[in-house]
């Protein structure tokens, strides 16, 4: 009888951990999830600025400090979107005059200062679309419908101290992101994706920490501490100190003012 018993109690278990994984219970936690983020608010969001200080690091040491303000806008996705296609644009503007910008868009990235417009080069455009498409937050508002794209629940464990919920988030180019979500209010907590880097000939390991989420407009639960790490070593902190959600950006703002000079560029990042 006591075999029987334990047998009846490990199916059970079985079948208890099978409901928690998987594609189905994904589904499940990615609604959730997004009404946790501010529902339709947070998938029809349009645009945000952020406005705080920004801190870069190297071999764990404080390397720079800058007053920052980021402006994202979305553009409409096709019906049907391409693997990887971008569909976010970004200025991230710097110093306490706001002289220095950086213009990120699908295809280009620009360094803006007096002098003129500088091209950072291919090699920077690639690191934006990585960035973005591996970005929780981007996935959960754009790449959702995209063909060959999916996930699957990992089940309950406890990561950063916190009870949470973990989901595989991949696509058809071998990306894949493990987020882990807090199980009692399912905000986004830590992320983690690995990437070859060719000019190391080596696998890195990106991780970023989301915390102090605030209310950002209709409902939009954004993070007001992001931090970013490689290969174990920090090497980037965004605390915000202000955060819109829905903030009319005109169109122009993503793109080089007219008649700016192009800066030539010899040497590129």
């Amino acid at each position: 009888m006591r075999r029987r018993v334990f047998l009846f109690s490990g199916l059970a278990g079985t079948a208890l951990l099978r409901a928690q994984r998987g594609p189905a219970r994904g589904k499940e936690l990615i609604g959730k999830i997004i009404y946790a983020l501010g529902g339709d608010a947070f998938r029809n969001m349009q645009s945000r600025v952020e406005s705080g200080r920004a801190y870069s690091f190297y071999n764990e040491q404080l390397s720079g400090l800058s007053i920052a303000r980021i402006y994202t806008r979305y553009l409409r996705p096709e019906e049907t979107p391409p693997l990887g296609a971008i569909y976010m644009e970004q200025r991230q503007v710097f110093g306490k005059k706001q002289d220095v910008a950086a213009l990120f868009t699908a295809k280009t990235a620009y360094e803006i200062t007096f002098r003129g417009a500088r091209d950072l080069g291919e090699e920077r455009v690639q690191q934006f679309h990585e960035t973005t498409l591996h970005d929780v937050f981007y996935m959960l508002r754009i790449r959702l419908d995209e063909p060959g794209f999916g996930y699957d629940a990992l089940g309950p464990d406890v990561v950063e101290n916190q009870s949470v919920e973990g989901i595989d988030f991949y696509d058809n180019a071998n990306r894949q992101v493990t987020v882990w979500f807090n199980r009692t209010t399912l905000l986004p907590i830590k992320q983690r994706f690995l990437h070859f880097d060719e000019k190391v000939s080596a696998r890195r390991e990106e991780i970023t920490r989301y915390s102090k989420y605030r209310d950002i407009g209709n409902g939009v639960m954004w993070p007001f501490d992001i931090q970013r790490e490689r290969d174990g070593e920090k090497i980037y902190q965004m605390f915000s100190e202000q955060a819109k959600a829905g903030e009319p950006l005109d169109a122009a703002m993503f793109q080089l003012p007219p008649g700016i000079t192009i800066i030539n560029n010899t040497k590129k990042k």
